[in-house]
């Protein structure tokens, strides 16, 4: 239902289930406030929002105020609401006057100065001095882990940290002690906090109580030069923002995007820049009497291109990592369909999914934001906590709401939200378990974990044939949702790099004695026995200390490209820095090898590649946009009696924060691992 009011003296037209912060922020009217916070329940806690309702005795919470609770005039005229008069100018002055009696006068040291809204509205409801004489209080700071460092003199109980563990991270460690002057944010006996997503609540904290430890006295935000990107941590393309000082990059920091990642990141994206400068590979390297030697550009491709012409087509093999871009796998694809062989796969866990059935068997169909319209999950060898905490926080927002059924089978986990566990092997997986008959937008969360297994191709028929069963797969709903760990995966099966015989995946390529010679794009997650390997990647992790040639390359912070989320929505990423030291861009490593093997690929710039990579495949021509995929080729996953084993599913993410060769370099990471290792004891 619809209600006029008059704002100001103008009159508007809000339904009448919004708040009145809410119906004021859709007029583009500004209201200062602390504790209020638009994902976040409220609290009406800071009175900074306050504002003039006709006929009210006193200025009102707007943040609190429906506008359901407005009554018209005593001759019907319209509710009048006022956000600029001298006596809500007064009040809000006044909450002011109360949040800076305690508040320390350190903003030329606070990491918060700058991005401070405490500073920013101080700056028009703020008095110039102080009516209180008394002692300001002082509050010892907590140790809450290595990622949050906490100064709680500061802190103005606005209770949005409190709000975001209980609601949103699900873990509820943070919480208030004591009461009115004397109340304190803390963790439960003060241990560490556990959570993927506690870094929220750096952004959350309205003031500089809350700020990152890791970051701390790194630079001031007016210093940094801001690039828009997306996170390739897990598949699930979370909008970041990378902000870099010169040559490094400094912090990176969430964008909002209400599709996918909301306003929220996991911890490894947020942190994990501080091993994008660590073990990087600046040099050229060539394998001598057994020990790997620095080389020049030329010494290094010239040892390369010898390798490719000694080596039989059919015997040389590429792997791509979880990393690489589109355009990278594109050119690998043209260079190894011209050497003649398609030993190239972008799978490097060893999965057996392929894009045989199209696209509506490998992404995840619902959509991210579709997770709010479900009323049914079933969760199938996947552990959403660990392999995206983001789309897991968002099952979690779902399931508070009420009317989500959810089922796990696979390994019992923490996961934030109740769930009724039917097993850990794929013969729970029946339908006779499941109370969802009622249920009409059923989602079929199949990890990445199942094409790993042996059986993968029947348990996809068994789920697809199931979900058919309950009506998951209809024109306006696919319930069949993958979620893929790799950033790379949807494109690389999009653009077909996989080869042609389905059982000759990234395991057999890596060991195979019938291939002699291995390219590792970025491919550090997979053991490979090869005879001879080439390395393009820009650490020196497990890929690059095997390899017979390192060809140095640039990380995702010091590229463009394109890459696919889980839902097939095409996303892109942009350079924040140049690579260091005699590293160079991954494509024009791969332009020159060609060129010098006599198999040139004809292409001058980077644009060139992606215009010619949307030629052949047109899927890539839209950015931020999801190609519905055709849901009808699912029928061809037609395995009469589809056999069910008694293996237990298994989840191969045995950490969190060391998934990947960035991450694994990464101190903060491994302080992080380490905190989770002891419990959360932050003192070891």
């Amino acid at each position: 239902m619809s209600k006029k009011i008059l704002i100001n003296g103008n009159e508007f037209e809000f339904e009448d289930n919004l708040t009145l912060i809410q119906a004021l922020e859709f007029a583009d009217i500004e209201v200062p406030r602390f504790c209020y916070h638009e994902k976040l329940s409220i609290a009406g806690n800071c009175r900074m929002c306050l504002v003039e309702v006709k006929g009210a005795p006193k200025p009102v919470a707007s943040c609190h105020f429906s506008l359901s609770d407005l009554r018209p005039g005593p001759n019907g005229e319209l509710p009048e609401v006022f956000t600029n008069t001298d006596s809500v100018h007064h009040a809000r002055k006044g909450a002011m006057e109360f949040l800076l009696v305690n508040h320390p006068l350190d903003c030329p040291i606070c990491d918060q100065g700058g991005e401070c809204d405490l500073q920013d509205q101080a700056l028009h409801y703020g008095i110039n001095k102080s009516r209180y004489k008394e002692n300001k209080r002082a509050v010892d700071n907590k140790n809450i882990g290595p990622l949050v460092k906490t100064t709680m003199t500061r802190c103005i109980h606005c209770t949005r940290c409190v709000r975001f563990t209980s609601e949103v991270a699900g873990t509820g460690e943070l919480g208030a002690i004591h009461r009115g002057e004397n109340m304190e944010i803390t963790t439960y006996l003060e241990k560490g906090m556990s959570s993927e997503l506690q870094g929220n609540v750096i952004d959350l904290c309205p003031v500089g109580a809350l700020t990152s430890k890791p970051y701390e006295f790194q630079a001031r935000p007016w210093e940094l030069t801001k690039t828009e990107s997306i996170d390739v941590m897990d598949a699930l393309g979370s909008n970041i923002r990378i902000d870099s000082k010169g040559t490094e990059v400094m912090r990176i920091m969430p964008r909002f995007n209400e599709d996918i990642n909301e306003e929220w990141i996991s911890d490894k994206t947020r942190f994990i820049w501080d091993g994008l400068k660590s073990q990087r590979i600046d040099e050229p390297y060539i394998r001598k009497d057994g020990k790997l030697v620095k080389a020049t550009w030329d010494e290094a491709l010239n040892k390369v291109v010898e390798l490719v012409k000694k080596t039989k087509p059919s015997k040389i093999g590429a792997i791509a990592g979880d990393m690489t871009t589109a355009e990278e796998m594109y050119l690998m694809k043209l260079l190894f369909d011209k050497l003649g062989t398609d030993l190239y796969d972008c799978r490097q866990d060893g999965s057996y999914i392929t894009n045989e059935f199209g696209r509506a068997s490998y992404i995840f169909n619902p959509s991210i934001s579709g997770i709010e319209e479900a009323d049914g999950l079933v969760i199938i060898g996947s552990n959403p906590r660990i392999e995206s905490p983001v789309l897991n926080a968002r099952i979690r927002k779902r399931w508070l709401t009420g009317n989500l059924r959810i089922f796990n089978i696979g390994q019992e986990n923490d996961l934030t939200y109740d769930y009724i566990h039917l097993g850990k092997s794929p013969k729970q997986i029946n339908l006779k378990n499941m109370d969802i008959n009622n249920c009409n937008n059923i989602i079929w969360l199949i990890g990445d974990d199942v094409f790993t297994r042996n059986d993968a191709d029947d348990l996809l028929s068994h789920i697809v044939l199931s979900a058919k069963k309950t009506n998951s797969i209809r024109d306006d709903w696919n319930g069949i949702a993958v979620l893929h760990k790799s950033a790379s995966r949807v494109a690389g099966l999009d653009l077909g790099f996989l080869p042609e015989d389905s059982k000759k995946n990234a395991k057999y390529i890596a060991n195979s004695k019938n291939v002699d010679l291995l390219f590792l794009m970025d491919a550090d997650e997979i053991d490979a026995d090869n005879k001879y390997k080439v390395y393009i990647g820009s650490h020196g992790d497990k890929g690059a200390s095997s390899a017979d040639v390192i060809l140095p390359g640039a990380c995702y912070t010091e590229k463009n490209g394109f890459f696919m989320n889980i839902e097939g929505r095409l996303q892109q990423i942009n350079r924040a820095v140049f690579p260091p030291g005699n590293s160079k861009d991954n494509w024009k490593i791969i332009i020159e090898l060609s060129k010098r093997l006599k198999k040139s690929l004809n292409f001058v710039s980077f644009a060139d590649v992606r215009k010619d990579l949307q030629k052949k495949f047109p899927i890539f021509e839209d950015v931020d946009v999801i190609q519905a995929a055709d849901h009808s080729q699912l029928s061809k996953i037609d395995i009469k009696n589809p056999k069910l084993n008694d293996v237990e599913f298994e989840n191969s993410i045995k950490d969190f924060y060391l998934t990947n060769p960035i991450a694994r370099a990464s101190k903060i990471m491994a302080e992080c691992s380490m905190q989770k290792k002891n419990n959360g004891n932050v003192n070891g």
